[in-house]
């Protein structure tokens, strides 16, 4: 088995933002380890790319491969 490292960045966020994105359907998905490793693993890669992770835009904006997202 690979360690989150291994494992390409973009397959990475790919995978963290299906998972983010079934939470309303599938809310015990809040309280996955796996989510939370996942999430915690992505925050110190983008932090090392210099996002500001706590403001909401950039880390959608990092996760999303710098395409911006709009509002509907």
């Amino acid at each position: 088995m690979k360690l989150l490292d291994q494992y390409s960045l973009n397959e990475l966020k790919l995978v963290y933002l299906c998972l983010h994105a079934a939470l309303p359907g599938d809310p015990e998905l809040m309280d996955s380890e796996l989510l939370q490793d996942l999430q915690t693993y992505l925050q110190r890669m983008a932090r090392a790319a210099d996002v500001d992770v706590s403001h909401h835009a950039q880390w959608a904006t990092w996760l999303n491969n710098g395409v911006l997202l709009k509002r509907v």
